[in-house]
């Protein structure tokens, strides 16, 4: 719907709705388009009004409600953040907060990418996978980036697979209408192809460090990583879900996990891990988390 700037809205059931449907023939186009739900609006020109129908309104509304979220949930996201408020607003029109749930997969290798997302104090684990078999992490996601990189490169299929590891909110945006905005902002698209720069080095650091470095480091820093998005020492993960993400066995995780433990370092118990002694975590990660 579209009109111009001097027509005002008005609610369902008043008589500007009442004239307006009168001029409609008896089971015509506009009278079928209207009870199937097609319409959201009518435009009065007579009057310079727009009418809303129930649907149109309720949403409106409750865009209204949500819309100081979303403000706060920008403000918390380093990418977005960083954007001039000409080039948020054009976002805001297309940003959606969500609650993303531990376990739930947001793209897949080899499908379309149908939304990006920006986190809030969600993680997301990026894993190398082919179809439907074992991935291997080759980064996170958190407050300080977004995921569907690819589509600021034009390429509107996933080369991986997008696990939430964390539950918690993010803002998702469909990719069509990311793609137009992209198009439109400038410092947005300088500021992405600076972090899928930096995703690119990460990713390569990251397969470095699966390869090379032992269980308890790779896990120390795993767990730091985490903690640092979601600003929290206490998070719920299960040891089968890591072994997945570290594409280790899950005894090699209760070993590990244990070594910790006996370190005074973390308690892990029921799926819930805290970190009790940063500092001693930190000495006991290999050096990728400094470098990461």
């Amino acid at each position: 719907m579209s009109a111009h700037d001097s027509l005002h809205p008005q609610e369902w059931g008043t008589p500007y709705l009442l004239d307006a449907l009168l001029h409609f023939a008896e089971g015509g186009p506009e009278q079928q388009a209207i009870d199937a739900g097609e319409i959201d609006a009518i435009i009065d020109y007579s009057r310079s009004n727009v009418i809303l129908l129930p649907a149109a309104r309720i949403a409106l509304l409750d865009r209204a409600r949500r819309l100081p979220a979303i403000k706060r949930a920008v403000v918390a996201n380093n990418l977005l953040s960083a954007l001039p408020n000409a080039e948020v607003q054009r976002l805001l029109g297309g940003l959606e907060l969500v609650t993303l749930q531990r376990g739930a997969t947001l793209h897949e290798p080899g499908a379309p990418i149908l939304h990006a997302y920006f986190p809030v104090d969600s993680v997301i684990c990026l894993l190398s996978a082919i179809e439907n078999e074992r991935g291997v992490e080759v980064g996170l996601v958190g407050y300080e980036g977004m995921v569907g990189i690819s589509l600021l490169l034009e390429v509107n299929v996933s080369s991986i697979r997008a696990l939430v590891v964390t539950r918690g909110l993010a803002l998702r945006i469909e990719s069509a209408y990311f793609r137009r905005v992209l198009s439109q902002c400038v410092t947005l698209r300088k500021v992405l192809h600076r972090y899928a720069d930096t995703k690119l080095a990460v990713a390569r650091k990251t397969v470095w460090c699966n390869r090379f470095h032992f269980i308890e480091a790779r896990l120390a820093r795993w767990l730091l990583m985490v903690s640092d998005r979601i600003h929290a020492h206490e998070f719920s993960i299960t040891q089968e879900s890591l072994a997945g993400v570290l594409a280790v066995r899950r005894v090699s995780i209760t070993k590990a996990a244990g070594h910790l433990q006996k370190c005074e370092l973390i308690e892990w118990a029921r799926g819930k891990v805290s970190i009790v002694d940063r500092k001693g975590l930190e000495g006991m990660s290999c050096s990728c988390y400094e470098r990461i």
